[in-house]
């Protein structure tokens, strides 16, 4: 894989900290439903007290299960950018690319570029994982990162159209609490999960927080965190 240039075609989203979901949807007709389109991005602890952190991002929503298994477009990078200064602007990358039926990924490492342009950085190799199908396939490197890549059932619960309710004004009474996810009451007191069946096309990584570097921000529960937010870059 030579080095190639990007502009980036869409998408920021959002920052997360170590506990919290960023989520986004259908950013904009030249991304939307392709796997520039930015849908949820996690960053979470494996478990409590962990040393390791997970990313995962979501791309393309709505895919469903019998369609389009493993279709990562191989002129779109994503990468999740890491500030570690303070400044909101990202230090460290990990980034994602595919080609041939594999994930590859590359840092976490400076990139050579920031903000809108970006470069794939093949002089840090982190590993590949081949993308999954209807069956998971997980690779993990000798540094203890664990990659995957392929289509996910959506785990974002979001009731899209209360939300457009709400935001209409035609919605008074606010948003719905949520209910039993297995219920089949449909007294329609309860909000629903609009993309409940539907698939993503996910990005996962569990990496050890020494090669991440020190948290530099405190969310509001007092929790140390990375600022990170995830970007698609499409190849110009």
């Amino acid at each position: 894989m030579k080095k190639t240039k990007l502009l980036m075609g869409l998408g920021a989203l959002a920052f997360v900290s170590a506990i919290l979901v960023a989520a986004d949807h259908i950013d904009a007709p030249d991304s939307m439903g392709t796997t520039a389109d930015i849908a949820d991005f996690y960053a979470f602890e494996p478990s409590e007290g962990s040393d390791n952190t997970v990313f995962a991002v979501d791309l393309q929503s709505n895919v469903l299960p019998d369609l389009a298994y493993g279709t990562f477009d191989e002129n779109v990078l994503t990468e999740i950018n890491i500030d570690t200064n303070g400044d909101l602007v990202e230090d460290l990358v990990i980034q994602a690319i595919p080609r041939d039926g594999k994930m590859y990924f590359f840092g976490p490492v400076a990139p050579a570029a920031t903000g809108i342009s970006g470069q794939v950085m093949v002089d840090s190799p982190l590993g590949s994982v081949d993308i999954s199908s209807h069956v998971a396939i997980v690779e993990t490197t000798p540094d203890g990162v664990s990659l995957f890549a392929g289509p996910r059932q959506d785990a974002f619960f979001f009731d899209f159209f209360q939300f457009n309710a709400v935001i209409g004004g035609m919605a008074p009474g606010g948003f719905k609490p949520a209910g039993d996810p297995n219920s089949t009451d449909d007294d329609d007191t309860t909000a629903v999960d609009t993309f409940d069946g539907a698939n993503t096309m996910s990005i996962v990584i569990e990496i050890p927080n020494t090669m991440l570097g020190e948290t530099t921000a405190t969310n509001a529960l007092g929790l140390n965190v990375y600022k990170t937010w995830v970007t698609t870059n499409a190849k110009q």
